[in-house]
């Protein structure tokens, strides 16, 4: 398969999975019980909380390395999606949409940040969560919620039908992509067992689709591993949400707090051009784009994200008129032979 030697990976011996929490459960009106963990700590005067949000067959340990670095700066609150993690599966015929994810982190929000500033962080699927919550709940931008960061996500419905494949492969998946997980999810132990057995064949994809070329290995088996554990029951009924997202009402709520987007150069499942068009939209923006990086730009280009998230809290705390910061490009190479230069 190709992986490098473990001596190659700067990450080989990262203890993903490990970073947890004061457990929390918020249940939602609808009856599912949200996983949410807390990281305390005493942070400056004004210190907001900063709630993230992970994206689509993924859980909150997506977030490692924010976590690993931002860990006795401030209050940190992590949450599983519906039917994700250790969050409660999906009713059986409850509703399923970005209002309703929206709603999610709403009474997230209510139960574990009753008082004092929130800075929301929304990566892919936490994104338009994120996006949901400003449509549905207005009020609390501006007053309560201060900053937004969204990185690797998009405002508007995503093309879903070649799942990525170029040319002819994509046109022909397109056909049948989305009723193809409709049929696979009846037959869940069928598809889970092959999941398993074909651990391989996800190491590929997954570094195909979520991230750019030369990567580290133990990144992309990571991701794999969190990919891999969502049931195929829960991927087919969240699948479709992406082909119908349309977030346009949330950019009038955004543009009242500094946000932050970050986008990667290789994004094939949220482009990066969806990122551009969320920057160009706002106001009180700093947008930059990883060159070299994937979907999982929080993975990749970790310290570019962290550094930015930093830089954000620093923006709401000194708010005054809302500005346009000048949009940067990360480069990936640079930064890569630079760090490997140290070790």
């Amino acid at each position: 398969m190709g992986r490098s030697l473990k001596k190659d990976d700067p990450y080989a011996d990262e203890p993903f999975g490990s970073l947890r929490g004061a457990v929390r459960t918020v249940t939602t009106d609808d009856g599912v019980a949200l996983h949410v963990e807390i990281d305390e700590a005493a942070g400056g005067p004004g210190s907001p909380t900063l709630v993230f949000c992970h994206g689509f067959a993924l859980t909150m340990d997506a977030w490692h390395f924010q976590r690993r670095d931002l860990r006795g700066s401030g209050r940190l609150v992590f949450w599983d999606q519906r039917g994700h993690g250790r969050s409660g599966p999906l009713p059986d015929d409850g509703e399923l949409s970005f209002r309703r994810l929206g709603a999610d982190l709403g009474q997230v929000l209510d139960e574990v940040v009753p008082k004092g500033p929130i800075v929301l962080v929304g990566h892919s699927m936490g994104g338009m969560t994120v996006q949901a919550l400003a449509e549905h709940r207005p009020e609390l931008f501006g007053e309560r919620v201060v900053a937004v960061a969204l990185i690797a996500t998009s405002g508007q419905k995503l093309d879903v039908s070649g799942l990525g494949l170029p040319g002819y492969l994509g046109r022909l998946a397109g056909r049948a992509a989305p009723a193809a997980v409709s049929i696979l999810a009846r037959k869940p132990e069928l598809v889970e067992r092959g999941r398993k057995m074909g651990s391989d064949l996800a190491y590929v994809l997954t570094r195909r689709y979520a991230f750019a070329e030369g990567g580290s290995p133990k990144l992309v088996e990571f991701t794999a591993i969190m990919n891999a554990a969502v049931p195929i029951d829960v991927v087919a009924r969240f699948f479709p949400l992406f082909g119908e997202l349309d977030a346009a009402a949330a950019v009038p709520v955004l543009a009242r707090v500094p946000v932050l987007v970050v986008g990667g150069e290789h994004d094939q499942m949220t482009p990066v051009q969806n990122s551009r068009a969320l920057a160009d939209a706002l106001a009180d923006i700093e947008y930059i784009e990883a060159t070299d990086a994937g979907h999982m730009v929080l993975l990749e280009r970790h310290e570019v994200v962290t550094d930015a998230l930093r830089t954000l809290i620093d923006r709401a705390r000194r708010r005054g008129r809302p500005r346009r910061l000048s949009s940067r490009v990360a480069s990936v190479r640079g930064r890569r032979r630079s760090e490997e230069g140290k070790r």
